[in-house]
């Protein structure tokens, strides 16, 4: 701003000048327009003070948008995004060549003049006046730079971008007041070291950094004198001087910059002779953006990431907001994926699973106790391209999933905890016939009861005909029993299981509330592998839920300056006592030992797992866990169209895909690689006394046998509906009609189980 007396306003030639410049700038040269004519030159200027004294007296600059990094828990590096590619670097980081050449071609007498060149407005208004039209403008590179704040500051808003260009004398007058108060606070240096970090040099890039890598392949401090010649030149037309796109124009440009260095004593003649015989030297590095760019397979981790900083309110109160500073971007985000595990979960998913596959599959980590996410990944790639998808299939609905999946009987041990903390005796017995109908009523929370229909009621069997009780929780977990788990949640009422699946972190994918049926004994309700996963850190940790986070920290730099962001914060809370976790893990690792979950075993190493194949075989799981991670693996068709029955996946044939067979052998070898190197804990288990002892095989409720031993096959709604004998037989036809409504099925997911009727 021009300096006040002392004894207030402006001096006359301070006044004088002010005048001058307003009138000849805003009415005179309007982006090269020519003067109008003199009687309505004072109208114009009397006009232009009054709105020059109306504006703000400081300009408000906002942070320049640049890349934001992505790191994983080590600092290795997981991706660039932006939503400007920008890297802002101080002067002495930038070429004194390139300083001198934008200097040369946009305002050669920048260190003479202030805010306003007149000798620039006198001259372009003659030239104006010669040629009749408009040839030549007379903005400094002050007033160029406040242009380009304007810009900046309207973001992707393409209303507000165009207001920001708009040829008009209101712009002119508010762009030529802040470049006044620009070089009274900021000094020449300063100026220009902003206006190259903020300019457009083309193919997405925006400053001379970003400029430099794009076309060359190195830093703005390396160019050379012809290089910096090429950027000066691009930036009156970045699309007209591209380089990449038109080498000729581009050349003849930047020769036009060498000339103009050369005419105002830069370079000598000589020095520009040279140049402008070299060749352009392009090396050009493509735009990388976004998580499709991320490594080791995490795009989709990357995604999560971008989900919750847009979506948590610890980074700001509104979304608006979030948005706004995630596209200002300048932040370095430290995560708490893990590469050793990240690299464990791909490698196992791509030696089981082929992209190409007619289903997928997609794995989630956990780390029990605090709710670090270690990896996430999947068979079908972060992309647009065929066998590529943006869907990340780890994670709910809300945070850039799908619909989720019918976990079927991984869904068992919270029922088992639900009846433990309710009371209920580890070694409970049940009658568990091999077919029954839904007992009935069942307590809700409301204070209601499930009836099954009198009329036609709702039945349901175990995998195998030969699976009778009575049974105990043990046998009956390591064989997924199901009518021993209708039972149980009969028994004990649905309110407690509901109940202990929220205090697990458990909900349906698509963010609806879990019906209070009994068929949710079976695992009927459509979650993804990040909340079993999750929910099963739980048991690990005995009992005690940490909702997952991704980011560990947060800093911005705005300016020269970084600071450090609040970032969102697992919370712990008890969901069950110790020693209903300790029970449950005693209860699966008999599943991993002796159970459905053989193939999935760690060897030495204790671990404790369930397996799960559901809905006619449209999805299979195998969720597991040691002390110190816990995993979830599930295999299916997203779009919930593709039995896996006669299927080849990952270059093998299956005639029926088990829980135990598919996932659990992701699970293992994703699990041995991600453990390696870590301490070898065991659990706290329990001892839970014999139930009357039983001369039985050892088939599995969970599903026919594969190998005449263990099976796993839950059929529909873990065994609601088919299955596979035991000892490899036939798949037994039901002998039994579900009343219309009793689940609620999916055409494209997974069925609810909200049947039934209440009273």
């Amino acid at each position: 701003m021009p300096k006040k007396r002392s004894g207030g306003g402006l001096s006359p030639t301070q006044q004088a000048a002010k005048f001058l410049g307003v009138s000849v700038l805003a009415g005179a040269v309007l982006a090269g327009i020519a003067l109008p004519a003199v009687g309505a030159l004072g109208l114009a200027a009397k006009g232009s003070v009054e709105s020059f004294d109306e504006l703000p007296a400081n300009m408000k600059t906002p942070p320049l948008s640049q890349r934001t990094t992505i790191l994983d828990a080590d600092g290795g590096q997981i991706a660039t995004v932006y939503s400007r590619d920008r890297t802002v670097v101080p002067l002495k980081d930038i070429s004194p060549y390139l300083q001198k050449a934008i200097v040369a071609i946009e305002d050669s007498r920048f260190y003479q003049h202030g805010a306003v060149d007149l000798k620039g407005v006198l001259r372009a208004l003659n030239k104006n006046a010669q040629t009749g039209g408009v040839s030549e403008g007379a903005s400094t590179l002050t007033q160029q730079y406040v242009k380009n704040v304007f810009i900046e500051e309207a973001g992707d808003d393409p209303t507000k971008v165009a207001q920001a260009t708009q040829q008009t004398i209101g712009r002119k007058i508010r762009e030529l007041k802040y470049a006044i108060q620009v070089e009274e606070e900021l000094g020449k240096k300063k100026i220009l070291e902003n206006y190259l970090n903020i300019t457009f040099f083309g193919q997405q890039a925006y400053g001379v950094e970003a400029a430099a890598q794009r076309y060359f392949s190195k830093s703005a401090k390396d160019l050379s004198l012809e290089q910096a010649a090429l950027l000066a030149g691009i930036v009156q037309s970045p699309s007209r001087y591209d380089p990449v796109n038109d080498e000729a124009e581009a050349t003849k440009r930047r020769n036009t910059v060498l000339q103009r260095m050369a005419a105002v004593g830069d370079i000598s003649r000589a020095q520009a002779a040279d140049a402008m015989k070299a060749p352009l030297g392009l090396k050009v590095k493509k735009p990388k953006n976004g998580c499709i760019t991320a490594v080791k397979g995490a795009g989709f981790f990357c995604d999560y990431v971008r989900e919750v900083f847009l979506t948590d309110p610890v980074f700001g109160k509104t979304k608006e907001r979030r948005a706004k500073i995630w596209n200002q971007g300048g932040l370095t985000i430290r995560t708490t994926m893990d590469p050793q595990s990240q690299n464990a979960a791909q490698r196992s998913i791509k030696d089981h699973v082929y992209k190409s596959d007619d289903v997928a599959t997609a794995a989630s980590i956990v780390q029990p106790g605090t709710g670090k996410i270690l990896a996430m990944g999947q068979s079908r790639p972060y992309g647009f391209k065929k066998n590529e998808t943006q869907i990340n299939l780890s994670v709910d609905q809300s945070m850039g999933g799908g619909m989720g999946y019918q976990p079927g009987s991984t869904f068992k041990p919270i029922v088992a905890a639900a009846a433990l903390e309710d009371g209920m005796p580890a070694n409970k017995t049940y009658s568990s016939p091999y077919q029954m109908a839904y007992p009935s009523p069942v307590s809700v929370c409301d204070g209601k009861r499930w009836m099954n229909d009198p009329n036609n009621p709702a039945k349901l069997q175990n995998e195998n005909s030969s699976e009778v009780g009575p049974y105990d929780m043990r046998e009956a977990t390591a064989k997924s029993v199901n009518t021993y788990y209708v039972q149980m949640i009969s028994d004990i009422g649905i309110c407690p299981v509901t109940t202990m699946a929220k205090k697990m972190g458990v909900q349906r994918a698509d963010g609806d509330k879990m019906p209070q049926v009994p068929s949710i004994a079976l695992g009927t309700q459509e979650m993804s592998p990040l909340t079993m996963a999750n929910a099963y850190a739980t048991f690990a940790s005995r009992g005690m839920h940490c909702t997952p986070v991704a980011i560990e920290s947060v800093s911005r730099r705005v300016g020269d300056k970084t600071t450090s962001l609040e970032v969102p914060k697992s919370t712990c809370s008890r969901a069950m006592s110790e020693n209903t976790a300790d029970t449950i893990n005693t209860l699966l690792k008999g599943v991993v030992e002796d159970g459905t979950g053989k193939k999935a075993g760690l060897g030495s190493r204790p671990s404790a797992g369930k397996t799960g194949t559901t809905d006619e075989r449209y999805a299979a799981w195998f969720v597991g866990y040691t002390p110190n991670m816990a995993g979830a693996v599930w295999v299916g068709d997203p779009a919930h169209k593709r039995k896996m029955v006669g299927i080849t996946i990952g270059g093998r044939s299956y005639g029926k895909v088990f829980g135990g067979e598919v996932p659990g052998p992701i699970w293992g070898d994703m699990m041995s690689g991600a453990l390696e190197g870590k301490p070898v804990e065991d659990f706290n288990t329990v001892h839970i006394p014999d139930s009357k002892p039983r001369d039985r095989g050892d088939g599995d409720g969970d599903g026919g046998r594969d190998d005449g031993g263990n099976g796993d096959n839950d059929g529909f709604i873990g065994g609601l509906v088919g299955g596979n004998n035991g000892g490899g037989g036939d798949e037994p036809t039901p002998s039994f009609s579900i009343p219309e409504g009793f689940i609620r099925g999916q055409s494209n997911g997974g069925g609810n189980g909200n049947g039934g009727r209440f009273g």
